[in-house]
């Protein structure tokens, strides 16, 4: 059964989601869910809509966003809650991030052909691509959709009976794309102390991403992320296992940060995961404490 609280999700303004925030409202209506946010990717354009939509459906809704940014050397993902979501701030950094995404779609289809393909511009537009900008994710979608490589041995594991082939897109990404992968660009995000200062001038409160997934064997760093400004951990996440999110569930409650829970649903780019569904162990009035205890219902 779904857990009623799910604070993490994207729609079609992040560019690997899938739906509309309205659609998104509806979906968590029909499953139960009745506290969400929005979380996308370096963009707050969401907001208003999820907020209309949630409220005509009794379903309360917190402001939210996702930033990226680095902290020594590492990529890691900062959700922002209580956000004034119109502030100027966000607009800028969408668009700084964008245009540099934008010219490093050419490179990543560049790195991509390298590995034994010949994806055109025009094999990506049926995905989303009419816009220059190419996810790894669009790029997965169109390479095994494509019968020229229906046989190619490096798209076997994402295919159905694959071991990757639970979440094919995005696992492909993670493979690929994602920091320290054949066909990783680095974009100039900001450091995670900036990125903490403007969701904190903004009046949220700065929450790690799923840590265990961008952290991986690098927990040590942990401390000294909390010690940059973040005050939240997502110790429930789709990307952990119980023993990660109790992990993270402790040394949260170590340092008294705010815990919360999100499933990171995004629809065709994550098939199997749901919203809801981020094995959260604690009683949804818990959770509710935490949020109200950091000011955020």
């Amino acid at each position: 059964m779904p857990y009623p609280l799910d604070l993490h999700m994207h729609s079609q303004y992040s560019d690997d989601g899938e739906f509309s925030p309205a659609q998104l409202a509806e979906q968590c209506q029909a499953a139960g869910i009745t506290l969400m946010a929005v979380t996308d990717h370096n963009s707050t354009r969401a907001v208003d809509e999820t907020q209309e939509a949630a409220q005509t459906l009794g379903i309360q809704c917190i402001s939210g966003v996702e930033l990226d940014c680095r902290f020594q050397g590492v990529d890691l993902h900062l959700l922002g809650y209580g956000i004034r979501h119109g502030a100027d701030i966000f607009r800028v950094l969408e668009e700084h991030i964008l245009s540099q995404e934008r010219t490093s779609s050419e490179q990543k289809l560049a790195l991509t052909n390298a590995l034994g393909f010949h994806l055109s511009h025009q094999d990506l537009i049926p995905y989303g691509g009419q816009d220059g900008l190419y996810s790894g994710e669009l790029i997965a979608e169109a390479l095994l959709h494509d019968p020229r490589y229906q046989g190619h041995p490096l798209l076997a594991p994402y295919r159905p009976g694959g071991p990757r082939s639970d979440n094919p897109y995005v696992n492909f990404y993670w493979d690929y794309y994602a920091q320290g992968k054949p066909c990783y660009i680095e974009i100039d995000f900001p450091s995670l102390a900036d990125a903490a200062r403007v969701i904190k001038e903004t009046g949220g409160i700065p929450v790690l991403a799923h840590p265990g997934n961008n952290l991986r064997e690098r927990y040590e760093l942990f401390d000294s992320i909390i010690a940059a400004g973040v005050e939240g951990v997502e110790a429930f996440s789709s990307y952990h296992d119980a023993a990660t999110a109790r992990h993270f569930l402790g040394a949260g409650r170590r340092h008294g940060l705010l815990i919360t829970c999100g499933s990171d649903y995004h629809g065709k780019t994550k098939p199997s995961v749901h919203l809801g569904e981020m094995g959260c162990t604690l009683s949804p009035i818990e959770m509710e404490e935490g949020l109200r205890r950091f000011g955020l219902i």
